[in-house]
């Protein structure tokens, strides 16, 4: 186990929770920068991630004949409560879990900061993720693809924070700079993000972005 992942991943969880403790009902049915789901759903969603194992995920899966839009809105239909309220709730129950279908820890890190920036940048919310688990999640983006093609969509360029320690890419590559943040969101496919970076590689990052 990557040491002190879980701790952040519970941390995340926490922060979103607080934050979205007081919506009204029209900020809980806007829309996340994940269209297909509003503000709520894509709450439900990360429950259902803390909530289905290696096992019922492949069973899921199969079920849906990896049709992994279908597998994504089925779990996420349990997790949705009778109202916003208990939708939030469902989630505060899952703020310890250290369940996840498989994989890296880091990649289920990135699953709650990205969604938790999805869910805050419509509704105006300040991003609350502290700098080490942004460069843990950035690290692991940049290394590989694994629910988003971040690896892909960061190859070719030089990816260079501004704030903490991370970098990837080679010296000759186009430069891309700003926020660790910005950059993780970015390589998840965020072009909104792209907005907070500089440098003569951001036309191809926000490029890969919209493709995505």
């Amino acid at each position: 186990m990557t040491t002190g992942i879980w701790p952040a991943i519970r941390v995340e969880r926490a922060s979103l929770v607080a934050d979205l403790s007081d919506l009204t009902p029209e900020q809980w049915a806007t829309h996340s920068l994940c269209t297909d789901w509003t503000i709520e759903e894509t709450v439900a969603h990360l429950s259902a991630a803390a909530s289905v194992g290696r096992l019922r995920w492949f069973r899921s899966a199969i079920g849906a004949r990896f049709d992994f839009a279908l597998h994504n809105r089925r779990r996420l239909d349990e997790q949705l409560g009778a109202t916003p309220a208990e939708t939030l709730a469902i989630l505060r129950s899952k703020i310890d879990s250290t369940v996840r279908p498989m994989g890296d820890e880091r990649a289920w890190l990135g699953e709650v900061v990205v969604h938790g920036a999805d869910i805050r940048r419509p509704l105006g919310l300040p991003p609350t993720t502290p700098l080490s688990a942004s460069t843990a999640v950035a690290e692991f983006y940049a290394s590989r693809d694994f629910a988003v093609p971040s690896r892909t969509t960061a190859a070719g360029l030089r990816l260079v924070a501004d704030d903490g320690p991370f970098t990837a890419g080679s010296d000759d590559d186009p430069l891309v700079t700003g926020p660790t943040l910005a950059l993780v969101l970015a390589m998840a496919g965020r072009a909104a993000f792209c907005d907070e970076l500089s440098g003569p590689g951001v036309a191809t990052l926000r490029d890969r972005c919209s493709a995505q």
